[in-house]
């Protein structure tokens, strides 16, 4: 008898926040463990794909980068549609990419991504200490009110970068409403259970 086949399914993940967050580096970091120093800024949008084992599923990560640029926004709107889940960066040096900006970013989250989509909060770039600006408590605080996922990260030196993904993905794997069948879904978790509740912030917190 033929072994069954092993069961897969396909996530789609976006990144947002202003320019120079350290979106496409904490991507190139988890998906090839390298980090440029001189890596220009997205035009537009790109992705990468990763794949991912969870339990006995084969999950297809594609990783949407999207530009951080005011002028390219119009352009992006369209690629919330079909998320399962959104990263919010924000470079804890730099206070502008946290306080009015992730306000802007979750508006247009809210608008076109769908209800159940698994938010997480990411502050990047925690390697230059000497440069904080924003407190871990403040991105933890902003993360609590809006039900989303938290951790810190560096794209540098690594830390945090793996553990985010991986809870992010562990996540959307535990939200059955997520789950659909058809081309690049087909497994469909839960039949008619709810979807739990968001943690309010992460294990990492």
């Amino acid at each position: 008898m033929a072994a069954a086949s092993p069961r897969e399914t396909t996530f789609k993940l976006l990144l947002v926040g202003e320019s120079n967050t350290g979106k496409s580096s904490l991507i190139m970091r988890f998906t090839d463990n390298v980090f440029d120093e001189d890596l220009s800024a997205t035009i537009g949008v790109d992705f990468k794909v990763k794949q991912m084992f969870l339990n006995d599923t084969t999950i297809k990560l594609t990783i949407w980068d999207t530009a951080g640029q005011e002028r390219f926004r119009t352009l992006t709107s369209s690629f919330y549609r079909g998320a399962h889940g959104v990263i919010f960066v924000y470079d804890v040096t730099r206070r502008e990419t946290f306080d009015t900006a992730l306000d802007t970013w979750l508006t247009e989250v809210d608008t076109y991504a769908t209800n159940d989509v698994v938010k997480m909060l990411i502050g990047n770039k925690i390697d230059q200490t000497e440069e904080r600006q924003v407190s871990r408590a403040e991105g933890l605080a902003f993360a609590q009110r809006h039900s989303m996922l938290f951790i810190e990260c560096s794209a540098r030196t690594r830390v945090g970068v793996e553990q985010a993904f991986e809870e992010l993905v562990q996540k959307m794997y535990d939200t059955p409403a997520l789950w659909r069948t058809g081309p690049t879904n087909n497994v469909q978790l839960g039949g008619a259970e709810e979807a739990p509740a968001l943690d309010q912030g992460c294990g990492y917190c």
